[in-house]
């Protein structure tokens, strides 16, 4: 197995909002060493609903990775935290104006694979090096014009309904479902970004893939925060995400670690 260290960090800006509705985390588990977390959550709704949300959608996944041990199944886990925050979210709706809801990304580091799963719009990006290798698709009306073909993946950023979700957590007329992906054989100079649509709305996936890739997690953020703010032109909405890159470990350490987080406000 080959030997890395994760270096992580989470960045946030309220964009041109009022409120900051997104919520972003970084968690290890006490009961099964070498596993982290990374949550990114966009809530939506009234009169701070959706910030409500979020922060649900963040504490259910705090405590159901406290109860996580090596060994669970970490797409059971993942759907648990999704179900569990979708019915309080639905229990605790705080207006009339606009349920609240909130969209999902998680991505789960062990010593043996990369297990991730998203409700909504909110994405997780791989990358391979410095190269785009893969990222999670929409749940979103206008992703499935895309899979149509009747519209092309830049029309879809700026279609008038770009921002209609088919899959959220909160929803009074719908269970959400997830989705997943995995990545095994996990090397040093892989990363993954999980982010709300206040940042990838501005970028390429190339661009986001050289981002991350050319520096640390928060030379990466300054950078992505700096550009997402000058792209939106006074018209940005909140940003939010997590970095998780997969660094070299000196030969003589041994041991897999997961220690070196830091977050960027």
């Amino acid at each position: 197995m080959s030997q890395y260290k994760i270096e992580a960090g989470t960045a946030q800006h309220i964009g041109d909002r009022k409120e900051q509705q997104d919520r972003v985390a970084l968690f290890a588990a006490p009961n099964a060493p070498g596993h982290m977390m990374a949550v990114v959550a966009d809530g939506m709704g009234g009169k701070s609903g959706g910030a409500i949300a979020a922060e649900q959608v963040i504490r259910s996944a705090k405590m159901l990775f406290d109860e996580f041990f090596p060994g669970n199944d970490i797409k059971a886990m993942l759907e648990a935290i999704v179900h569990e925050a979708h019915t309080v979210i639905k229990l605790s709706a705080v207006s009339s104006e606009k349920e609240p809801h909130s969209t999902f990304a998680a991505l789960v580091i062990s010593p043996q694979k990369a297990v991730w799963a998203h409700v909504g719009d909110s994405r997780l990006y791989r990358f391979s090096g410095p190269n785009f290798a893969e990222r999670t698709k929409d749940h979103s009306y206008v992703e499935r014009l895309v899979d149509e073909g009747m519209i092309t993946p830049e029309e879809a950023k700026n279609h008038k309904m770009s921002n209609v979700l088919v899959n959220v957590l909160g929803s009074k007329n719908a269970i959400p479902y997830v989705t997943f992906g995995e990545k095994d054989n996990l090397v040093a100079g892989d990363s993954f970004l999980l982010c709300s649509d206040g940042l990838w709305h501005y970028f390429s996936d190339i661009e986001l893939s050289v981002a991350v890739g050319a520096s640390t997690p928060r030379q990466a953020s300054e950078l992505m925060i700096r550009k997402a703010r000058e792209r939106a032109n006074s018209h940005g909405d909140n940003v939010s995400f997590a970095i998780v890159k997969l660094a070299p470990q000196p030969v003589e350490q041994k041991t897999y670690v997961a220690e070196k987080m830091t977050r960027v406000i």
